[in-house]
């Protein structure tokens, strides 16, 4: 869950649209999506058949998990585990006939529901950026190059839900640690990485060679590591220490290191390399510190199925309808032999609501998951463009 927190310093413009701007941000799912009527997208999808139908395939494990009867709100509406799940196979048998995108746009608005985010403060505008799973070089045993631990869960670290004192508190949580007869804030970040609080505790998943590589593991929430004997093994978010996460972007745009137009992580990764004198200043600016486990598989999004690349997107899980179908229209990048992005096009996609993000908060914000290698760390270090997003549902049968 990622490279959104970096993201979070973008100051999001307000853009005028037809619909009256709201004089109050969004709160609630019933106004998080506005029923279309009128001025349907045309429906065109830039990826291939298969990815789609694995990413809806893995939904429906989700929808097969609920009962029938669990309701989803679609803004004004609700719908039943077992519609949206009929309503997933319906779209993806008629997707799978290969029609022409025109006839492909007339079943949809003839048999589906279309629902349009608002955007921020009703802009019509969402910012999208992207996150990926990093490939980092790493050991199973520390030595002389692979000095710098990643940590499973400690078993001193409580998660305290404050409902359980506190009615109005309900769904508020906070993360502690016994002191005497106290609970306190868990230790921060450099509490961990420079004053070693957890060492020789036997917590130690794997070595890395650079902290700014557990800095993005832990910004991206999961990811795979190399091993010197070419063995791959995957790590994934186990608990964070509670603290909350400071963009270490906004804090280099501070200081004057690096500019807002520049932001993106590799500007971040090539000054910290050449300024190693203050990566600890940098990196231990944010307190937050993730925890990981050892995963057997993929990403796991927050409906608990693989994420697929291009296909699985994060948004805020409580104003959207888990597992549903949605359509965007953004740009992506274009890489270039030598790596780097020698331009962007638009390109429009369906993609499925299978992950959230500690700031990907309001009806503003989505974060689309590229998957793993160079143009999936590209995108989704430099993706923070301006889009429409949809949310669709099958009509209910007369």
């Amino acid at each position: 869950m990622i490279y959104r927190y970096l993201s979070a310093i973008i100051i999001f413009l307000i853009i005028g649209g037809c619909y009256p701007l709201v004089k109050k941000e969004v709160k609630e799912p019933a106004n998080a999506l506005t029923k279309v009527k009128y001025f349907w997208p045309k429906f065109q999808d830039d990826m291939d058949m298969d990815s789609l139908s694995l990413a809806i395939n893995n939904d429906l494990k989700y929808f097969n998990r609920l009962k029938d009867d669990t309701l989803f709100t679609y803004g004004p509406d609700e719908f039943t585990a077992e519609h949206v799940r009929k309503s997933l196979k319906t779209f993806l048998s008629i997707f799978k006939q290969g029609t022409d995108s025109k006839k492909f746009s007339q079943y949809l608005r003839k048999n589906f529901y279309l629902y349009k985010v608002p955007g921020f403060w009703g802009s019509k505008k969402v910012l999208f950026t992207g996150y990926f799973e990093p490939i980092f070089d790493g050991s199973l045993e520390r030595d002389s190059i692979h000095r710098y631990p990643i940590y499973r869960r400690p078993d001193n670290l409580f998660t305290i839900h404050l409902g359980l004192f506190r009615p109005e508190l309900s769904g508020q949580r906070i993360m502690a640690r016994i002191q005497g007869h106290r609970l306190v804030p868990y230790y921060t970040r450099k509490d961990i990485m420079e004053n070693n609080i957890l060492e020789k505790k036997n917590l130690e998943i794997a070595w890395l060679k650079d902290p700014l590589d557990i800095a993005i593991l832990q910004i991206q929430g999961s990811g795979m590591i190399k091993l010197p004997s070419g063995q791959i093994i995957r790590v994934g978010y186990s608990a964070s220490n509670g603290h909350p996460y400071k963009s270490i972007g906004r804090y280099m745009i501070d200081n004057g290191y690096i500019t807002s137009d520049n932001l993106s992580l590799q500007a971040i990764r090539s000054f910290i390399k050449q300024n190693p004198d203050i990566k600890d200043e940098i990196l231990n600016y944010n307190p937050s510190y993730v925890f990981f486990r050892l995963l057997d598989r993929g990403p796991v999004g927050n409906i608990g199925v693989p994420l697929t690349p291009g296909r699985s997107i994060a948004v805020d899980d409580r104003l959207f309808p888990k597992g549903a179908l949605v359509y965007i229209r953004c740009q992506k990048p274009i890489m270039g032999k030598d790596g780097n992005i020698i331009g962007w096009v638009p390109f429009s996609r369906f993609l499925l609501n299978q992950d959230t993000g500690g700031v990907i908060k309001g009806p503003g914000r989505a974060d689309i998951f590229w998957g793993s290698g160079q143009y999936a760390e590209l995108a989704a270090g430099n993706l923070k463009h301006k889009g429409e997003m949809y949310f669709l549902v099958k009509k209910p049968d007369n």
